[in-house]
């Protein structure tokens, strides 16, 4: 398992990638929008946020580059726009590191089921920096 970087952009992610297929001669990205998630009927989505890339990834040489845009009214910074992402297939681990990680940090979400991952959580260290820890079962 290795630690990937997870690319933040403000509506622009879409333009993003189709750059960094052409420069990188990746395969085209499979793209999830917010409007192709699950959605929450306590909740209504904002028409804006419907086309926004929620997820996708791209192999550059060798390394898996994953992307997205922030959300509608979430907090954007260029520069900061780049969190860590740990994928595992041992959940205790991941457990373990989250637990780690969240010592003096702040946690943005809790772990818990989603509809991509049994175990998903993210948080800001004390250092600042941002993780995303997911399980992933591996074949």
């Amino acid at each position: 398992m290795a630690v990937e970087v997870y690319l933040v952009f403000n509506g622009n992610c879409r333009e993003a990638v189709s750059f960094y297929e052409k420069v990188f001669n990746t395969d085209k990205a499979e793209i999830m929008t917010f409007g192709d998630s699950p959605q929450n009927p306590n909740y209504q989505l904002p028409e804006v946020a419907k086309d926004l890339v929620m997820h996708t990834r791209l192999s550059i040489l060798g390394s898996n580059v994953m992307f997205s845009d922030t959300f509608p009214g979430s907090p954007f910074t260029v520069g900061n726009n780049v969190t860590l992402a740990i994928v595992l297939d041992d959940e205790a681990q991941l457990r373990s590191a989250y637990e780690g990680l969240k010592e003096g940090g702040k946690v943005n979400m809790e772990l818990q089921e989603t509809f991509w991952s049994k175990c998903y959580g993210s948080l800001t260290d004390k250092f600042g920096i941002e993780w995303q820890l997911s399980y992933e079962e591996r074949n």
